[in-house]
């Protein structure tokens, strides 16, 4: 994963797939839903003061409770930050587990589809902007770009997709970019 293009450059010693023994376990949700003709999935604005990724969009998710697997604790952190009750979407698998150094997870991200859009309502303790993003817009690539960015006092290069005024980048768009290159690969293989 980490010799995407939406891996960070340079990595500056950074390996998301190495992941230590003390790692806290944690899983995220890319939701799929059906909504104006076209795929959409939610993103969320963290609250710029939580002490964990403060002011960064995110994938819905958290940590994972005593007892539960990790596919139990993405759909359920899902339903807690954007507020939807008895809600079960059709889970598709799961892609690369990232090691996330800043905060000590390992995450687990999750996919999942539903055929409709879920009625959110974004907790205000966790959330300040709850986002949909239309998937053909992460599909598109003239809505990919990079910035600068430091890490540890170092420059780097960090990819991310624009939205608004917004910037996907990090973790959320490392995990986003191997969801947009499988269905990229898919559908390139589907058209041969």
């Amino acid at each position: 994963m980490m010799g995407t293009r939406f891996a960070p450059r340079p990595a500056l010693g950074r390996d998301y797939s190495k992941i230590p023994a003390d790692a806290r376990p944690a899983a995220v949700l890319i939701l799929l839903y059906w909504h104006k003709s076209e795929w959409w999935l939610p993103l969320t604005l963290r609250r710029r003061d939580l002490p964990e990724h403060g002011g960064q969009i995110s994938l819905p998710g958290g940590a994972l409770e005593p007892g539960e697997t990790s596919c139990q604790a993405a759909v359920r952190e899902f339903c807690e930050e954007l507020g939807v009750e008895n809600f079960q979407p059709r889970i598709l698998g799961k892609l690369s587990t990232i090691y996330i150094e800043r905060s000590g997870f390992r995450v687990d991200p999750w996919v999942a589809v539903a055929n409709s859009r879920p009625p959110m309502c974004a907790s205000s303790c966790e959330v300040e902007e709850l986002l949909e993003v239309p998937l053909l817009h992460l599909l598109d690539p003239t809505n990919f770009g990079t910035h600068m960015r430091e890490y540890r006092g170092q420059p780097y290069e960090a990819p991310h997709f624009a939205f608004g005024r917004h910037r996907i980048w990090g973790a959320t768009c490392l995990i986003l970019g191997e969801f947009v290159t499988l269905i990229e690969e898919f559908l390139h293989s589907s058209d041969a």
